[in-house]
């Protein structure tokens, strides 16, 4: 019974001792506890959460720095419709279903998470285009840097992979605007741009300098853009692309405009087919992950 008494006033003194020193410290600050405005607050790496500023791998035919996890998956269909928006008068348009009566050019692409911040893939477009490419995460945003850096390699031939090859190597940087969506730039090189020829030729090689946006309207909804000047061989026309875009938990769906059809980063480095003819499509992806 003793040795209960004594527990007993130990602990009650302990309690009586914390409550004094409480009572001595100064309030705190909320001021002083948040972090200021402009102060870069890291984001937790969780690459299985939805990035409202990221929702996607690709801009709309550009790549963005959205990191997958290890072991995830995504699948992305491309659909560009062949007939020029700008063909005919209204009437004829709409007679066409907006284009969607015309062909189109497809592709299926699949990507998967092999480490932390690395991933792989492949997209086959219908005229028989297949593009292997590899992407690395070297600087992610708030981790110690302003921006999200990746560095990307790809190659891609005609006719299954059989013909025509066009390597590129590049990177992909990224500035997210809070959770209002992000802005890239894109520096990529691109070998054998020079209209598919049987043999190389000299100059046959283009730079091209993407820039992009995704910018959120809404909780799930956005507006994106982007174009991709170049240097070196290539015709006049520069690929140009806008569209209106939906996010719905793992899914999204798009409808673009573009001035040509490409979706492989060799066949953007060709540029579109005219400034005056542009042409409707949609991108649909979905996440494993």
């Amino acid at each position: 019974m003793r040795n209960v008494t004594l527990a007993v006033t130990a602990l009650a003194t302990v309690l009586a001792l914390t409550a004094a020193r409480a009572a001595a410290q100064p309030p705190a600050d909320p001021a002083a506890a948040a972090p200021a405005p402009d102060q870069a607050v890291d984001k937790p790496v969780n690459d299985r959460a939805v990035d409202a500023s990221q929702p996607d791998f690709t801009l709309i035919a550009l790549p963005t720095t959205l990191r997958i996890p290890r072991f995830g998956s995504s699948f992305r269909v491309t659909h560009r419709f062949t007939r020029p928006l700008g063909q005919g008068d209204f009437g004829d348009l709409l007679s066409d279903g907006l284009g969607i009566d015309s062909g189109a050019q497809i592709g299926l692409e699949y990507r998967f998470g092999i480490f932390a911040g690395t991933q792989v893939g492949v997209h086959r477009t219908s005229d028989r285009t297949i593009q292997f490419f590899v992407q690395q995460n070297v600087l992610r945003q708030g981790h110690g840097s302003p921006v999200g850096v990746d560095a990307i390699a790809a190659d891609e031939g005609t006719n299954n992979f059989h013909d025509s090859y066009s390597p590129s190597i590049g990177a992909v940087i990224s500035r997210e605007l809070g959770r209002h969506g992000a802005v890239y730039a894109q520096p990529i090189w691109v070998n054998n741009t020079n209209s598919l020829p049987s043999e190389l030729v000299d100059d046959n090689s283009t730079f091209i300098i993407g820039f992009g946006a995704r910018i959120r309207i809404r909780p799930t909804v956005y507006v994106v853009a982007e174009a991709a000047p170049r240097f070196g061989f290539g015709p006049d026309v520069a690929h140009m692309s806008f569209a209106i875009e939906k996010r719905a938990g793992g899914h999204s769906f798009q409808l673009n405009f573009s001035n040509g059809f490409g979706t492989t980063l060799a066949q953007v480095a060709r540029g579109g087919i005219s400034n005056d003819n542009w042409y409707f499509g949609f991108n649909i992806s979905r996440k494993f992950f």
